[in-house]
């Protein structure tokens, strides 16, 4: 039996759903893209301003085209992440994690201090996921993000430049996004050259791309515009609504919810409105309000309990899933990282959340740590193997092994435990400390952020570079110089 959370009574999602959809008629969904606006529209929505009205009918119809399942692919094109999962008819339960994306700082493991990220610190990221998992079964990183905002390139081409350090040094799927229409075309530009096609691409798709709403019930001009490209290139949307509970949300977490259900399905219709039967997610980032600190925790259990029940929303109605979990809010990686970080992966986990991003994170998503990541790995390994659940692999339960001992108790000398234990066990790295007092002292003494910053240098001096062809190499380093000449950037970090 697996394991599985869920918060909300089958009765309460039907009441979310349907005041959700109430309130796509009124107050309605801003909309300020006229191009979005004519699709709606054209469907039949009412439109008064920049504000459309959009009844459950036609969302309803809408939701239908959505794809119940879908992979992204690695780079050789094999099917890497399965949004959806077994059960299509109530949105899937497979699970994946990757790192949180868009950070703006590097904790620096030696002063410990938050610094202005750079491309170099991107590298660092991206080979330290690559390679924490590296032989695993079970990868604790299915996927890639563009992990922090890189300060040492020109913001108007950051998105595109944090994509192209994924493709030189990663061959895992990736978790993407950009901010203005033309650095939107540019990167499924670099994922074409990557592929070997825009039709390769469409068929294997490689990236998804997170686009958000403006809570509350905002679709910006570039969002819209974000949706409708993404739609007709058959390139995989992830919505990611960010209602804040108590300041852009109602402040109880049921009303959070219900708003997050707005948010998606509107977005959900703009998008399948501009191409029916591209994928799209029903994803997010909501958090609660502090009203002591005046902060947005990423680390709270309210936070996670509204990313839980939005899943189960969207669940009920088949879509696949994502969230925003394992981070903290934390300024080190210390034992709140620790807590926040793996009892929000465990809540995502059970929830079956189909793509968990976060890890890696601290200080409400503002700072990413190669050395957190490899704590957290450890943490979704765990969460991992509790949702395989307890197995029954041999023919007895114990009777045959009793059997075999008597009293003794000699398990050990059983073919059955050594033939068993590296599945019944997760195994985890030596950045989790099971030794004796004796051997922990003899080791240095070390904490468990002291031995992630050894783990890191570790899979730094094993990383390889994929092999791209010349030719892939060539196309990538021309398109993007291209961009980066147009700013007045003449290197590229990080590369070359």
């Amino acid at each position: 039996m697996r394991p599985k959370l869920e918060l909300l009574e089958p009765e309460l999602v039907d009441r979310v759903l349907g005041e959700a959809f109430e309130l796509l008629m009124n107050p309605g969904v801003k909309v300020p893209s006229l191009e979005a606006r004519e699709l709606l529209a054209q469907a039949g929505a009412t439109i008064d301003g920049e504000v459309a009205h959009i009844s459950e009918a036609l969302a309803r119809r809408q939701l239908s085209t959505v794809p119940l399942e879908f992979w992204v692919h690695d780079r050789a094109g094999h099917p890497a992440v399965h949004y959806g999962g077994d059960d299509v008819h109530y949105g899937g339960d497979d699970v994946h994690f990757d790192p949180g994306s868009s950070g703006v700082q590097i904790l620096d493991p030696d002063t410990l201090e938050h610094r202005p990220a750079q491309a170099n610190d991107l590298v660092r990221l991206i080979k330290t996921a690559e390679m924490v998992d590296k032989g695993s079964t079970m990868p604790q990183y299915a996927a890639q993000s563009t992990a922090v905002v890189c300060n040492d390139v020109p913001k108007s081409i950051g998105d595109l430049y944090r994509l192209f350090l994924v493709l030189w040094y990663s061959d895992k799927p990736i978790v993407t996004g950009s901010f203005n229409a033309h650095t939107t075309q540019v990167m499924i530009d670099l994922l074409a050259l990557d592929c070997g096609g825009r039709e390769a691409l469409k068929a294997r798709p490689r990236a998804v791309f997170d686009v958000c709403p403006s809570p509350p019930l905002n679709w910006s001009e570039f969002a819209s515009q974000n949706l409708m490209d993404l739609a007709r290139t058959g390139v995989p949307a992830e919505i990611v609504s960010m209602p804040l509970a108590g300041v852009t949300a109602p402040v109880t977490l049921i009303g959070a919810i219900t708003q997050h259900a707005a948010e998606c399905i509107s977005g959900m219709t703009i998008h399948q409105l501009a191409g029916r039967g591209s994928p799209i997610v029903w994803g997010g980032a909501p958090a609660i309000f502090d009203m002591r600190s005046g902060a947005t925790p990423m680390g709270a259990i309210e936070t996670a309990m509204i990313d839980a029940a939005y899943a189960q929303v969207g669940k009920s109605l088949g879509m696949p899933t994502h969230c925003y979990l394992c981070a903290s809010d934390g300024k080190l990686v210390d034992a709140q990282a620790g807590l926040e970080s793996g009892m929000t992966a465990l809540v995502g986990a059970l929830a079956g959340v189909n793509m968990i991003s976060g890890a890696g994170m601290l200080d409400f998503l503002v700072c990413q740590s190669a050395e957190k990541l490899v704590i957290d790995a450890e943490a979704i390994a765990m969460a991992q193997r509790l949702l395989r659940g307890i197995a029954t692999p041999t023919e007895t339960l114990a009777t045959a092994m009793f059997a075999q001992t008597g009293l003794k108790g000699e398990f050990l000398k059983l073919k059955d435990t050594r033939r068993l234990f590296p599945q019944e066990q997760h195994l985890p790295s030596k950045v989790i400390d099971r030794g004796s007092m004796r051997v922990w002292q003899e080791s240095g003494s070390l904490d468990a952020f002291g031995r992630a910053k050894i783990r890191v240098t570790e899979l730094l001096a094993a990383y390889q570079r994929p092999m791209l062809t010349p030719e892939v190499e060539r196309e990538l380093v021309t398109l993007v110089q291209r961009e980066a000449r147009a700013v007045g950037m003449e290197t590229l970090p990080g590369v070359l």
